[in-house]
């Protein structure tokens, strides 16, 4: 009997033996297997921040734009308005370069340059998760698209337009709400680049 018992037991022994670590292993392997997948899926964080790019691209133009026509109907041929004494006045120019009047003999490609702002800012739109990001392109794009409408449809000719700039602080060079929006919103990426800020949301350390 005792043989017997052996004879017959004997094949039971591998298989218990070998059920053990294949059954520890397994686990081991799904969980590995599910690592991978984990982070090549993983999803930046937060929602989009295509609308609130949006909202302040439109407060900027707007304000740009009011003040533009403003400016032409009730300051234009008119003496400057002082606001603090010789340190701040509203002046209406008409202003056929960049930014702080600068470069008038290359209007066209300041043109140019506007347009190709716009149609970057609206491919990094696409990725926009981070709200600091959302205001400064919205910035960006709200003062771009102002002065390019200058230059589309005011004199002397589409593309050619002057600008309409009206504050003058003492000693430096007359600009509007838009050239403003536009150097708020570069010192704001640079900030946000300093600090490792994407506009995907995530941050990086270099």
């Amino acid at each position: 009997m005792a043989e017997a018992e052996r004879i017959i037991g004997t094949p039971d022994i591998p298989d218990a033996a070998g059920a053990g670590p294949e059954k520890s292993g397994a686990p081991a392997q799904d969980a590995g297997a599910r690592t991978p997948g984990a982070d090549a899926t993983e999803a930046p964080r937060g929602r989009r921040r295509m609308g609130a790019l949006i909202a302040v691209a439109a407060i900027a133009y707007a304000l740009d734009l009011a003040s533009k026509l403003l400016v032409v109907a009730k300051l234009e041929h008119h003496a400057p308005i002082q606001i603090i004494g010789d340190w701040l006045r509203l002046e209406a120019i008409r202003n056929a370069g960049a930014a702080f009047g600068f470069g008038q003999a290359f209007t066209v490609i300041f043109t140019v340059i506007a347009a190709a702002v716009i149609v970057v800012i609206a491919r990094l739109a696409r990725r926009l998760y981070s709200l600091p990001w959302a205001i400064a392109l919205g910035l960006l794009l709200g003062g771009a698209l102002g002065n390019l409408t200058d230059r589309i449809f005011r004199s002397p000719g589409v593309f050619k337009g002057a600008v309409v700039d009206f504050i003058a602080p003492k000693g430096f060079a007359v600009f509007n709400l838009a050239d403003s929006a536009i150097v708020c919103g570069g010192i704001l990426i640079v900030l946000l680049s300093f600090r490792g800020l994407d506009p995907d949301g995530t941050v990086h350390k270099d």
